[in-house]
């Protein structure tokens, strides 16, 4: 059987992104396809199997967006595979000229994009939230047109009510890349919490810091990207216990090892999404989710329906309000007082992550929609 050429295309995501790189592009490899990855600021050479091509990426926002999808596109053309997968927005008029050439296109939907103009956080609130009336329903209109042009994956469920004949491709966690032995939590009296993933106002940060002024003994650690004028902020916000708020990440986007590296080491009292409630997130089931559960660490987490629904259905975590100090508090206290009922919390969740929440399963899915396509 000819191996299927697949080429992944992103002009805004870093080369090696948790979705794209490691779970998308190594799984594919290891399932038999030969893959290329056309990335923007990337540099050019092999890891993994995967071949990278790297394009120049121009500085500035409004640039990137102009100027980097045609560069993309350029490069992507002169490969000619049997298919190619793009991952951006900004990506989709390349994607339909690709198909007025004839070729087979996905176009792999990791965001919700309407919501997600209201919440950008290089804009202020006011100007976000304005974008978001005035253009939400006009770009809504345009992404879903442009949509039946393409083979649509979604990392999200709730996506399938914009995109009905999308398939979905959740990202859930490897399971190799995660700790194959649960860890315990940490020793009664010694607080350990854990952030991983970009944080701002909109993903908690502020009340995650906050923490160490609510708690004494507490450590909390905020491991991802976010803007050292954030970063400066939060630590402010802290003030005298600055010192027990760990923020790695400052202007850096981390490589997801380092990620990983910190579910390893284990001791965590429970891995925080303490997030305020917005249009963006009440309904996403975040992909730290799985890899808290996957690594046996018991989730602290806002008390959205869709959130409560997850975590208290499977039992691994407690949903508490994110704006109430006291509930957010009894709830670490009781995870640090009941390690047995924290440890428990844990195996649930690994459990579930192996049995159902894995991306084995999904990638399945991905490779059946890439036999459709090179049939049809």
């Amino acid at each position: 059987m000819k191996t299927l050429q697949v080429a992944h295309l992103t002009s805004v995501h870093a080369p090696f992104d948790a979705r794209i790189f490691h779970k998308e592009c190594r799984g594919l490899v290891e399932r038999g396809f030969a893959v290329t990855l056309v990335c923007a600021g990337a540099e050019s050479g092999e890891r993994d199997g995967v071949r990278i091509v790297g394009v120049a990426k121009p500085r500035g926002r409004l640039a990137r967006m102009l100027l980097a999808p045609g560069r993309v596109l350029r490069a992507a053309r002169r490969l000619d595979p049997d298919i190619y997968h793009f991952h951006d927005p900004e990506l989709i008029p390349a994607g339909l000229w690709l198909r007025l050439l004839g070729k087979r296109v996905v176009y792999d939907i990791h965001e919700d994009n309407v919501s997600s103009l209201s919440q950008k956080y290089y804009l202020s609130p006011r100007i976000a939230h304005t974008l978001g009336r005035l253009f939400g329903g006009l770009y809504d209109a345009c992404e879903r047109g442009a949509s039946r042009g393409f083979r649509c994956v979604l990392a999200e469920r709730y996506y399938a009510e914009r995109f009905p004949r999308g398939t979905l491709v959740l990202n859930y966690p490897r399971l190799e890349s995660l700790p194959a032995v649960l860890q315990p939590p940490s020793a009664p009296g010694r607080i350990r919490l854990l952030y991983t993933g970009g944080h701002w106002r909109d993903r908690g940060g502020a009340i995650h810091a906050r923490l160490v002024n609510l708690l004494p003994e507490a450590e909390v650690h905020l491991v991802g990207w976010c803007k050292p004028a954030w970063a400066a902020e939060l630590r402010a916000l802290a003030g005298e216990n600055a010192g027990r708020l760990h923020i790695e990440g400052a202007g850096v986007h981390l490589p997801y090892e380092r990620i990983l590296a910190q579910y390893s080491a284990g001791g965590w009292t429970a891995g925080l999404a303490l997030f305020p409630p917005t249009e963006h997130y009440r309904r996403k089931e975040l992909t730290k989710f799985f890899e808290y559960m996957g690594a046996g660490i018991p989730v602290l987490c806002s008390d959205f329906p869709a959130w409560k629904a997850l975590i208290e259905g499977v039992g691994c975590g407690l949903c508490v309000d994110a704006a109430d100090d006291a509930a957010v508090v009894q709830a670490i206290r009781w995870l640090d007082e009941h390690p047995g009922q924290a440890r428990a919390m844990g195996e649930r969740g690994r459990a579930a992550v192996e049995g159902r929440f894995n991306w084995e399963r999904e990638l399945d899915r991905l490779v059946d929609v890439y036999r459709e396509l090179n049939r049809a």
